[in-house]
């Protein structure tokens, strides 16, 4: 059928006018946002980085700002407005124009049994974001909140991969929904770094380390080829960007997870020969961005933990008799374990949960008639902000266990 020249001009006017009614829209000022850059200097032959906060816009916003600070690490703050600093904090309250503050941060960090898990060199350096801009508190309410970025200054030669999107002048973009001042976490490593990046599902993948540090990283790409699907239909919500970041001695020889990144000593195996796997462990840990409450470490260690062995045997990844041998094991070594609710979930106290959580993903499929799992309940507190509770988790348990269809992300605690 053919379209009368009238009418097509009258329709490619009415697609003009809605991208530019959409584009007027989208560039409308936002008269509850302030700006915040984070400008970063790394200074390897000091060990250290130069930190300067700047409220780039609508300062007038902020009244006051704590930040909670590590006195060996943060130290030497100079800016505008009034600075008072304490024995564990600094209280910044800026002025309505020209708001900043700066600081100075050590940048290794040694744990107890001498190995690190932050370090600079005058090659390369690996830490988290975390360590420079420290956890803060704020005298904003909604409806206000930030816009970030973060600019980092690094010595000629060096370049950095982060868990964050670059814009084109070479900053990055930092947004959390769920803060009012954004800040900068998760993993970064930068220097003369090698990287392997490949997209699986909706998920950038980056595999990167100082030179020579993973020789195997294309191994690391090959296991997350077939065991990351398995994790994102868990996970509807599993990052779209992941960093993953190796290295080897003296770095510390295990695994720490971090929002939307992971770094992974580059001799921990990626399968353990008890058939669980400590990278899909701590990856359950960056799905489900979960701390926990009061005792409950046991859940999000244990929840940690048994689907570290489920994603493997839905991959195929481990026969069906390794994992059943798996669970045998865990079993025996969690065993003696007469309370769950401890402060700090240790070993055996984990592998005791791994069994609680089978038991309880038993049950639901049971009295749920096959429609639900404990995959239902995971999704649920990967949806909620707060920390993980027991009141929480068996009110999900609970509603998952009930026959008929349940929206269990929408239980929140």
């Amino acid at each position: 059928m053919r379209i009368h020249p009238s009418v097509k001009w009258l329709l490619m006017c009415l697609a003009l006018c809605s991208q530019a009614v959409s584009a007027a829209i989208a560039s409308k000022p936002d008269p509850h946002l302030f700006g915040v850059l984070y400008t970063v200097w790394i200074k390897p032959e000091e060990q250290s980085a130069l930190v300067k906060i700047r409220f780039s816009k609508n300062p007038e916003f902020v009244e006051w700002i704590q930040l909670h600070i590590d006195p060996s690490r943060q130290s030497r703050f100079s800016g505008t407005g009034k600075i008072t600093v304490t024995k564990d904090k600094v209280l910044w309250k800026p002025p309505a124009k020209d708001a900043w503050l700066q600081y100075h941060v050590k940048l290794n960090s040694k744990r107890q049994n001498g190995q690190y898990d932050g370090l600079i060199t005058p090659e390369w350096a690996l830490f988290r974001a975390d360590d420079l801009v420290p956890p803060l508190s704020t005298s904003l309410d909604p409806p206000y909140h930030s816009r970030a970025k973060l600019q980092l200054n690094l010595p000629e030669g060096w370049s950095v991969r982060t868990r964050y999107p670059r814009y084109s002048s070479g900053r990055f973009k930092i947004e959390d929904p769920n803060r009012l001042l954004d800040r900068p976490t998760g993993w970064l490593v930068m220097g003369k770094i090698s990287a392997r990046l490949e997209r699986i599902g909706h998920t950038q993948v980056t595999v990167a380390s100082p030179p020579g540090q993973d020789p195997r990283p294309l191994d690391l790409i090959a296991f997350f080829r077939w065991t990351l699907p398995v994790m994102q239909e868990i996970f509807p919500r599993f990052p779209e960007r992941l960093l993953v970041v190796r290295a080897g001695d003296p770095m510390w020889r295990g695994a720490l997870s971090a929002p939307d990144s992971l770094y992974v000593h580059s001799d921990r195996p990626i399968l353990s020969q008890n058939g669980t796997s400590t990278i899909i462990h701590e990856l359950v840990h960056v799905a489900m961005h979960a701390r926990s409450g009061p005792k409950a470490d046991w859940i999000v260690e244990g929840l940690a933990e048994y689907y570290s062995l489920e994603v493997l045997r839905r991959t195929g990844t481990i026969s069906e008799q390794r994992f059943e041998k798996a669970h045998g094991k865990l079993a025996a070594w969690g065993k003696d374990v007469k309370d769950l609710e401890v402060a700090r979930s240790s070993g055996p106290i984990t592998a005791k949960a791994v069994g609680v959580m089978r038991d309880l993903d038993q049950q639901i499929r049971a009295k749920s008639g096959g429609a639900r799992s404990l995959d239902d309940v995971v999704r649920g507190l990967a949806a909620y902000d707060g920390p993980v509770t027991r009141e929480h988790f068996d009110a999900l348990v609970k509603e998952a266990s009930r026959p008929g269809p349940v929206a269990l992300e929408k239980t929140k605690k």
